[in-house]
């Protein structure tokens, strides 16, 4: 279905050197960039551009958007989000989706990353100490800063900062001006080398569900639709919120599977269990 195809990768930002090597040793196809694609069209970190829709609905914009481009009927695109984790908030989350659409097939495949592993933080800094204290705290100059006036400002932003020289200089001007500057983590993804691992597991994970197909009409793409929650507790038997089993289902016909137990554990601790331990 992919031998010999050419797929284009959406993206300005050099997503490429992860995605690239991955689907290509898998799909044995060939992947290539369009540098007159960008992606800032639908939305920037910074604000200047506000993402108007979730990010599966604009990395499919991206993948059409590049198709359109360069006359290809394969693309591959990816779209992150970072903020506090849905459900615990005290800590920063990525949340990063990879899609493949190919008109030719009509097939789409969507996989998603929710994970810890991220730099994503911001701070309002009045002195030098401060400064090296979120730099450090942001791997900094491994990993880029955005120098901001304000957090509300779109002004003078002088964004990613891989260099101390050009950190100070840029933070110490706002400072001695205003008596504060605003400090952002770059999450674009050839500022941000934690992102970028983030999406090169995410192509694997992209790699194997492609690989997956379905057991009646051998379409790519055959993978986990929904959990079904209801693992019995190992003490008192009643059902936890924790998984019990996945549906799996081909994105051509109707064909289903459910998958028992598939942490292998046919029990929940108590200590998740809302009657043991409410």
């Amino acid at each position: 279905m992919f031998d010999d195809r050419k797929i284009v990768i959406a993206t300005k930002h050099h997503k490429e050197k992860v995605i690239a090597p991955i689907i290509e040793a898998t799909l044995n196809a060939k992947c290539f960039i369009d540098l007159r694609f960008d992606s800032d069209l639908l939305g920037t970190f910074t604000g200047e551009i506000e993402r108007e829709e979730d990010p599966i609905s604009t990395a499919r914009k991206k993948c059409e958007m590049a198709m359109e481009l360069t006359d290809t009927d394969i693309a591959i695109a990816s779209e992150g989000s970072f903020g506090p984790h849905p459900s615990f908030y005290f800590a920063s989350a990525a949340d990063e989706f990879l899609v493949l659409i190919d008109k030719k097939n009509e097939l789409e495949i969507v996989v998603r990353e929710l994970t810890f592993d991220t730099n994503f933080n911001a701070s309002t800094i009045t002195s030098d100490v401060e400064l090296l204290e979120f730099a450090e705290s942001v791997k900094f100059p491994s990993h880029g800063i955005i120098v901001k006036k304000s957090k509300e400002s779109l002004d003078g932003i002088v964004k990613g900062i891989t260099d101390w020289d050009e950190l100070n200089s840029a933070t110490m001007d706002y400072i001695l001006k205003y008596g504060s500057v605003y400090l952002e983590t770059d999450m674009r993804a050839m500022f941000n080398p934690t992102r970028m691992e983030v999406i090169k597991n995410l192509t694997q994970k992209l790699a194997d569900k492609i690989k997956s197909t379905c057991p009646e009409c051998q379409t790519p793409g055959f993978g986990v639709t929904d959990a079904i929650n209801g693992l019995p507790c190992s003490q008192c038997n009643f059902p936890t919120r924790s998984v019990k089993s996945h549906v799996c289902s081909c994105l051509k016909c109707s064909y289903t599977q459910e998958i028992k137990f598939p942490f292998n554990k046919e029990f929940e601790d108590p200590m998740y269990c809302d009657f043991c331990n409410p």
